[in-house]
This record gives structure tokens, sequence and C-alpha cells, in this order.
């Protein structure tokens, strides 16, 4: 269930994309919108546990401004992903690893720079994403009770309430023709999204580094516009 900060940060990306629609500009441009989705495969780079990609899945839409006589459009979009990331963990504190799935639900506003390669069909895309997410725990509530790798009695319970907003960057690329467009793209997270662990009484021994993890995921979506 998408939290009060996920609610909140949906509601602000859909004035967001309001006002681009409602700005009369100077010279003529082409607006369009259109629905998206896809898959994901997400992992978060960090030194405190041993972790795996695994798949996911996003979607959302975005409002597109096509300027005929630039060399890039932009673009605001939104999108709800869920994402599985395993990590390492054990049922008893001596007992034998596996690799345990935890779900991350998140929404995202991104501002999107499309550079054009063959018009606005072909483009090489980047920008800033702000990210707001849901709590981090495994996607089997009997694995709750699980240690973590590296640590004598840390359970996947303890590491749920993650940061709740994050800034990514993201860069890919686009084609497709007419109304329909293939997106492939590479989001990483510039800010500690385990940052919160650290404010935290949790008992981390023998682990004496600081929480510290960064998003990595690759989404391919398709996009239609109208």
């Amino acid at each position: 269930m998408i939290n009060k900060e996920l609610t909140l940060l949906v509601a602000i990306c859909l004035l967001f994309v309001t006002n681009t629609f409602a700005q009369r500009p100077n010279y003529a441009i082409k607006n369009s919108l259109g629905p998206f989705g896809g898959i994901t495969q997400s992992d978060i780079k960090t030194d405190n546990f041993v972790t795996k990609a695994g798949n996911g899945w996003t979607a959302g839409l975005t409002a597109i401004v096509n300027v005929e006589h630039k060399w890039y459009d932009v673009s605001y979009g939104i999108q709800l992903t869920e994402n599985t990331i395993a990590v390492s963990g054990s049922s008893t504190i001596a007992g034998p690893q596996e690799m345990i799935d935890f779900k991350l639900s998140g929404a995202q506003l991104g501002i999107m720079m499309h550079a054009k390669i063959l018009g606005p069909n072909v483009t090489i895309d980047f920008g800033p994403l702000l990210q707001a997410n849901g709590f981090f725990e495994p996607a089997e509530d009997e694995k709750k009770d699980y240690y973590l790798s590296g640590y004598d009695s840390l359970q996947a319970k303890d590491i749920r309430d993650i940061s709740k907003f994050n800034v990514n960057g993201a860069v890919g690329a686009t084609a497709g023709i007419n109304n329909f467009r293939l997106r492939a793209q590479y989001q990483y997270g510039f800010t500690n999204v385990f940052g919160k662990l650290n404010n935290q009484d949790l008992a981390i021994a023998p682990n004496t580094e600081k929480f510290k993890g960064n998003q990595s995921t690759l989404l391919f979506t398709a996009l239609i516009l109208f």
C-alpha cells in the first residue's frame, strides 16, 4: 500500500504536468501526453549487505514538449514502481545463508531532456528524478525475523524504515515511430537510501560501518503518445 509520502508526490507531479500544458509560449511547440509501462531490474549498491538484483514493474504518465527548432525536447513524468531486491540472510544466526526477497515501492517525478538523434523519434535521454519510497520489507512475511548476513542480531524487519525521499539521475534512449516509443533507461540514486537507518538504535554488531546504499535500476518501457 502506497503511504502518504508517495500520494503527496503523485499529487505534486500531476500539478506540475498540468502547469506545463497551461503555459502559452511565444513559439510553436507540440505537446504530447501518454501512458507507459514496463519492467525493471533493481539493486542497491552497498557494503553493508550482500544483495542481488531482482525484477519489478513500473507504470506512469509522461508529458512531452516537442520544440521543433531546438536540438532537444523536454518531458515531465510521474511513475509508480515496485522493485524486488534480494538480501542475504538466514533463518537462524548460525544457519545456512539464503537470499531474502525484499519489496520496495515508490513514486517518481522526473524532468528529462531528450537530445534528438533522428528527430523526435530517436533520442538520448537524461535528467534528474525525485523519488519517494515506501517501506523496504521482506516479500514473504514469514521471513521478517530472518537474520541478515554480517550481523549477529540484525533482522530483516529492522531495516524496513529506510529514507523516504531520494534523488536519482537517469540516462537512456528512446526510439519509435509515430505515437509508439520504446525506452531503455538506467537510474542511479545519488542520495543514501539507507541513511535513515543510521538514526535508529539498531543492533549492528560486529559491523561498525554506517549504513549506506545507492539504488541502481534498469527500466525497459513502452510508451503511447496522444
